[in-house]
């Protein structure tokens, strides 16, 4: 092997280094940014009359809600907190409910005027200055709020009471610190639209390659798409049981419109608008939509899909409607519906409007256990009348008659 010589001036010069002493001096800048991340929960209070007298110290609390990365819950003392005051005022607080050190927010509790003159008693940190600055909540548990928020004789003839409720709305404000440094450039990055490139795709028609039959009608659709949204697509377009009649598939027990927003969200990874979908404008048909597309989700593995339709449902909960909507969570998992329909309808102003439908009777049947659970939500809120549930013929409510097991979208 041989040898490779050479001597310094083969090499480059060497640039000429600088006298630090003689560079022009770099100005750089940096701000420190301090604001709140604000949010409210209106927590309503029904049946005041009956929270009297459970006791000096005892409390009724909202459900827990998240402002800022933190948990809070209001906590309404109907005979007050504190004993020296002998049941004169009631107390109203707003409580840390999650793990946090030195948690410094600002604070407003409001109890509403329900005569729709919008005279609020309001006590707030928010719009003033405040001498110590914004209130530290030092661990879970601690609170800020009034042990004399209100004469308990002047409540009771105001207008905040109305038909034995009170509406109170609690606005925090976590606040939060960050630096930002200078910014080296200004390009601004449009958001992802591939789901309108697909969608596109799919109203045009160009490339399809198999057919579904669902309800009489025809949708023409990509393998491919379908199989990489759906692990229950690529099964049967892909997998060792795949279908061979690509032609075209035929899909029992879904509507039309079911299918055809299915499809939708698999292309546009959206909802699609349910008015124009079936050619009407109400709520109860919407409700209906989310209700058969959330079975639809869980058959065909649409996780998000799922969820969205979860989401819309717990917005939508209503009398009519609610005890098909808990029997539907029921039978597909969705926790946080469950829990949203047995709430509503545990409610003494709700309970027996809704053991009246229909869709209470379908519950009953297709799904008994949930039953023992709308009991002890009932008991939970201190219903006072009596429910007997026993199992074969016999029903909660006598006046019921007939069912319906399923509604369909025309």
């Amino acid at each position: 092997m041989g040898t490779i010589r050479f001597s310094s001036r083969d090499l480059p010069a060497a640039p000429p280094t600088s006298n630090p002493s003689s560079s022009i001096p770099t100005k750089t800048t940096s701000s420190s940014i301090t604001e709140t991340v604000n949010g409210s929960h209106e927590f309503k209070i029904g049946g005041y009359s009956l929270s009297k007298g459970m006791g000096v110290g005892k409390y009724i609390a909202s459900d827990t809600f998240y402002i800022g990365g933190y948990a809070w819950a209001i906590y309404f003392y109907p005979d007050g907190k504190s004993l020296e005051d002998n049941a004169t005022y009631v107390s109203l607080f707003i409580a840390l409910a999650s793990e946090g050190t030195d948690v410094r927010a600002l604070f407003e509790l409001s109890l509403m005027d329900q005569s729709g003159k919008e005279r609020h008693k309001v006590h707030s940190h928010f719009g003033r200055a405040l001498e110590s600055g914004p209130y530290t909540l030092k661990y879970r548990g601690s609170m800020w709020g009034y042990k004399r928020f209100y004469r308990r004789n002047q409540l009771e003839t105001s207008d905040y009471l109305k038909d034995d409720t009170l509406l109170v709305r609690c606005c925090v404000g976590v606040v939060r610190s960050h630096t930002e440094g200078p910014k080296t450039y200004t390009i601004s990055v449009p958001p992802s639209n591939i789901g309108q490139h697909f969608g596109k795709l799919l109203d045009s028609g160009t490339g399809t390659d198999v057919n579904f039959e669902v309800d009489g009608e025809t949708f023409a659709s990509h393998k491919i798409v379908l199989a990489a949204r759906s692990p229950v697509f690529r099964a049967q377009l892909f997998g060792p049981m795949k279908d061979q009649n690509t032609q075209c598939i035929k899909v029992e027990d879904m509507e039309a419109p079911v299918f055809k927003a299915l499809i939708h969200f698999m292309y546009w990874d959206a909802l699609p608008d349910i008015e124009e979908l079936v050619g009407l404008n109400s709520k109860w048909v919407s409700t209906l939509m989310a209700q058969h597309l959330l079975a639809a989700a869980d058959r065909y593995a649409l996780e998000r899909l799922r969820l969205l339709c979860e989401a819309r449902l717990c917005e939508d909960v209503a009398i009519n409607t609610v005890a098909t909507t808990l029997a539907l969570a029921e039978q597909h998992q969705c926790i946080q519906l469950k829990s949203v329909c047995l709430k509503f309808i545990a409610l003494p102003e709700n309970l027996k409007a809704v053991m009246q439908t229909d869709g209470f009777e379908y519950l009953k049947e297709s799904c008994p256990s949930v039953i023992t659970e709308l009991l002890q939500y009932v008991a939970k809120n201190g219903e006072r009348s009596v429910i007997t549930c026993t199992h074969g013929n016999d029903s909660l409510d006598s006046d019921m008659n007939g069912r319906r097991v399923k509604q369909r979208i025309h």
